[in-house]
């Protein structure tokens, strides 16, 4: 006769588990004659301490093992022949009523899986956008390559470059080493006070009001100045208030940004300093970044049509499970960001509840998705994406090497086709049209939604 599971609710289940004493007590004794064999007591020898002392020692320990290993055995045993999908982890209570002579029981409460239905997706309405890249967004990324390689020559010195146009007083652009010291009644505060500070003009870097103040000084001049701070400034301290700053500049250096030719496309890895490749390179790497951006934008689009047209309940052992998992993720990002203790933070798993919940209820849908209309990834599917990406590095075989040969990286390019094959599955159902934006308007859509860049 199969044991019986009791129904307590929507997913809520409890079994019964009844093990026999005698046979807790000969795996009780199994283990206490091996543990007898490396435990260590004072006055005797490893594995010399008499069989008493070690059943008086721990013997209490090792049944409590033993009853909870065999009726965790049992519920896997019994759940696996009823074709039971538990979710999560069962709690294990003793039972003590009701119980025969001669045996221990447990009550095992655990949940299972919901049932989970999928509406009509034709309604459904998602926007794809549409980006070409152009030759401007081609020139406007060499300009930034350009910035990101400049150097500075102080300002009406002759050198190799030029003298700066033979201006010497600072300009939007020119990299400013200057002393200052600011004060609020007359009194200097924290972090109001430097030497030899350099800093570039119009780069945001400083307050407004400090940067208009530098512009059009020259070196050995001094310039005094009021400065408000914002109310949400981050020094709290100083937060809302009105200081007076002098500052007194040092030196001013001009940006030199260097020329497009041969030598700046070999200095980007181009062989030969091809600029037709670097250009045909760049190109290739922006419309690589706007399929990721545009897909991320559609791929939230479809997780939310799914959502809204799903019908389940949710496994709260689920959730909490990856409330842990996110808390575990928020401890790394910290410990990467220098927190000190960052492993022993107390973060309260009750603050990702709602984004748990979010998870294990789209993962469940794309289970249910992916088994009902066979969309698992395949492994032409996983070669292609890992070469397509590949493609931005300069030896893509390598690339191919990394991902083939760990099995973590190699799951996590699965799980990213898997996704991309519920996305294509969903467009085929829903009404889907198409927006034609700029690659700027892409860039700004993806910051505001909180996507990576």
């Amino acid at each position: 006769m199969a044991t019986v599971i009791e129904n307590l609710g929507k997913l809520e289940r409890k079994v019964t588990l009844a093990v026999p004493q005698a046979e807790v007590e000969q795996e009780k004794q199994q283990r206490l004659v091996k543990l007898s064999k490396t435990v260590k007591m004072s006055g005797f020898r490893p594995g010399k301490v008499p069989m008493k002392m070690v059943e008086k020692q721990y013997g209490q320990q090792v049944e409590m093992e033993v009853r909870f290993d065999k009726a965790a055995r049992l519920f896997f045993d019994i759940t696996k022949e009823q074709d039971v999908k538990v979710a999560g982890q069962p709690r294990f209570e003793v039972k003590t009523e009701g119980v025969a002579d001669g045996e221990v029981a447990f009550d095992a409460t655990f949940e299972v899986y919901p049932e989970v239905k999928i509406g009509d997706l034709s309604g459904a309405e998602l926007v794809r956008t549409k980006t070409d890249i152009t030759d401007a967004e081609v020139e406007k990324t060499v300009d930034i390559l350009r910035k990101q390689r400049v150097h500075y020559h102080p300002r009406g010195e002759k050198g190799e470059h030029g003298d700066g146009d033979g201006d010497v007083v600072a300009k939007n652009g020119d990299r400013i080493t200057a002393d200052f010291v600011g004060t609020i009644d007359g009194v200097e505060f924290a972090g109001g006070k430097a030497e030899d500070f350099a800093f570039v003009l119009g780069e945001g870097r400083m307050l407004s009001e400090f940067e208009a103040a530098a512009v059009g000084l020259k070196v050995g001049e001094s310039k005094t100045f009021p400065l408000t701070f914002p109310e949400d400034y981050h020094g709290k301290e100083v937060a809302g208030k009105t200081a007076e700053f002098k500052i007194t500049v040092k030196q001013i250096e001009w940006p030199h940004l260097p020329e497009v030719n041969e030598a700046f496309a070999t200095s980007l890895g181009i062989p030969g300093g091809s600029l037709e490749k670097m250009r045909s390179d760049i190109r290739d790497n922006l419309e690589r970044e706007v399929k990721r951006r545009t897909h991320a934008m559609l791929k939230d689009q479809v997780m939310e049509a799914l959502l809204k047209a799903s019908e389940l309940d949710v496994p709260k052992a689920l959730v909490e499970q990856d409330q842990e998992r996110l808390v575990e993720m928020a401890r790394r990002d910290l410990e990467q960001r220098g927190m000190p203790n960052a492993k022993n933070m107390p973060i309260p798993a009750e603050m990702f509840a709602q984004q748990a919940e979010r998870r294990v209820k789209l993962g469940l849908i794309l289970a249910e998705i992916v088994k009902a209309n066979g969309l698992e990834a395949k492994p032409e599917q996983i070669k292609a994406e890992i070469e397509d990406f590949a493609k931005s590095y300069e030896d893509p075989k390598e690339v191919m090497r990394w991902y083939y040969g760990d099995q973590q990286r190699l799951a996590e390019m699965e799980a990213y086709v898997l996704e991309n094959n519920v996305v294509n599955f969903v467009c085929g159902k829903a009404k889907v049209t198409e927006k034609a934006v700029s690659f700027e308007e892409l860039t700004a859509a993806n910051e505001g939604n909180g996507q990576a860049a």
